[in-house]
């Protein structure tokens, strides 16, 4: 191996131990967390610092359509400069030869972050804590389905059929004979994330058919989001070599429930300890105070935390996903819930954000809330006791009454980036127009002869 593999993470290292690499992927997400790059030889990778793609990616639409977003200037796709973060390295084990993937940061030609891209969004405000001293913590929790093969977008998405033959089989939370219907996926997922040197803290049957749950150990935001992004790639690998789907749609199938990243959060202050815990172990005013920002500042992100029309299916009254802005403790009814913990693991839970939005951009918006609570010191209220489904509705109920929220809060587009809010809503607002122009069998069905 050359030099500059002996510098790769462990994980990276020993999975090409004695081996040649032949390939490596330069990977940036774009608005959708797709991954945009190119792939190049690892003796070409081997000598370039940097290389360019044009700042467009940042303006397409989920159907590959284009946001007018390029600002004054026009729509002239200027190159920006993207340069590798080593620490990410990370083997990409399906593939039939010995690759490495890397995700890069976006540069503008003078140096400075490109304000758009989601994962310096996320590092603008991480910076933010930092700066007050305070290091945020997350934890994210992935749902999503194993479905069967679907390639006509008219026809219905239906569960993977598992080894017992029955699709229902698979439709008992936290069974473990229900994780077992797909065992032969769920292998390949821990071998591809053991390759990667990612550590799963545990996977559990959803309520949904073929719902799957992967919780992942907390730690840095950024690091999180990566590994978020290079999750949702893995596993669909690992459902691709069974001849089935993975799908992060927030809801896939009707009538069944839509699938969430919660977020999990806590704040370390400078001397490493939890500032959302007294030294005696009672709650603090910092504690209070994220949940209060949470509280006021979470419609104006749900366009970010649910980023597309099929998003708004899943905030359905009763069906595990919330439809307010309370806050309890172990309520999983409330959209703001605090775990059982003791005092150096007290966190806040936010299960609004769907397993359909950009990891960086989700972890980013719902840091965002908190932060403001704390520096405007905001309370939360009195904790809600009881069923909060019902409680009142409290967030926008589709895309363009979220982006609304989104753009009338100037103070929440200050924190995340201006020219990101800019760029966000002009790419979703065009996103929706697309949508607009597909007409559903709903329609047809009812509205074809009677109106």
């Amino acid at each position: 191996m050359t030099d500059w593999t002996d510098t790769l993470p462990d994980a990276a290292r020993a999975y090409l131990a004695g081996r040649k690499l032949d390939e490596v992927e330069c990977l940036i997400p774009d608005l959708a967390a797709i991954a945009r790059g190119k792939a190049v030889p690892a003796s070409r990778f081997e000598r370039q610092s940097e290389f360019f793609l044009p700042n467009s990616i940042f303006f397409q639409t989920i159907t590959g359509g284009w946001g007018e977003a390029a600002g004054e200037g026009g729509f002239t796709e200027p190159d920006m400069v993207l340069k590798p973060d080593m620490t990410t390295a990370t083997a990409a084990p399906w593939t039939g030869d010995w690759t490495l993937q890397v995700i890069h940061d976006a540069y503008n030609h003078d140096g400075t972050p490109v304000p758009f891209a989601p994962r310096n969004v996320l590092k603008r405000v991480w910076q933010l804590y930092a700066d007050r001293g305070w290091t945020p913590i997350v934890a994210p929790e992935m749902e999503f389905y194993l479905v069967a093969r679907n390639v006509d977008p008219s026809a219905a998405i239906e569960p993977m059929m598992g080894r017992s033959g029955r699709p229902a089989a698979a439709r008992q939370a936290y069974s473990m004979s229900a994780v077992d219907e797909y065992g032969p996926v769920i292998d390949d997922i821990y071998d591809f994330a053991e390759a990667q040197g990612f550590e799963i803290d545990g996977i559990t049957q959803e309520g949904g058919a073929g719902q799957v749950e992967i919780n992942l150990r907390h730690g840095d935001p950024v690091y999180l989001a990566d590994e978020v992004f290079y999750f949702k790639r893995l596993i669909r690998e690992a459902a691709l070599k069974h001849d089935c789907f993975a799908t992060f749609m927030a809801k896939p199938i009707e009538g069944e429930p839509g699938s969430a990243m919660h977020i999990h959060h806590s704040v370390l202050g400078p001397d490493g300890h939890n500032i959302f815990s007294n030294p005696d172990g009672t709650e603090t005013d910092a504690f209070r105070h994220f949940i209060g920002g949470m509280k006021r500042y979470l419609p104006s992100v749900v366009a970010l935390l649910a980023p597309y029309v099929n998003s708004y299916r899943r905030y359905v009254k009763d069906h595990a996903a919330p439809i307010n802005l309370e806050w309890g403790r172990d309520n999983r009814t409330t959209a703001i819930r605090i775990p059982v913990s003791g005092p150096e693991a007290r966190r806040v839970e936010n299960r609004l954000a769907g397993m359909d939005c950009n990891p960086y951009l989700g972890i980013a918006a719902s840091l965002a809330t908190g932060y403001l609570g704390m520096i405007h010191e905001i309370d939360p209220g009195p904790e809600f006791k009881g069923d909060a489904y019902d409680a009142e509705e409290d967030i926008p109920r589709g895309l363009f009454a979220a982006l609304d929220a989104f753009d009338g809060t100037p103070e929440m587009q200050e924190v995340l980036g201006p020219d990101f809010a800019r760029v966000y809503s002009i790419v979703k607002r065009a996103e929706y127009d697309e949508f607009l122009q597909v007409i559903s069998p709903w329609e047809r069905e009812h509205l074809l002869l009677n109106v």
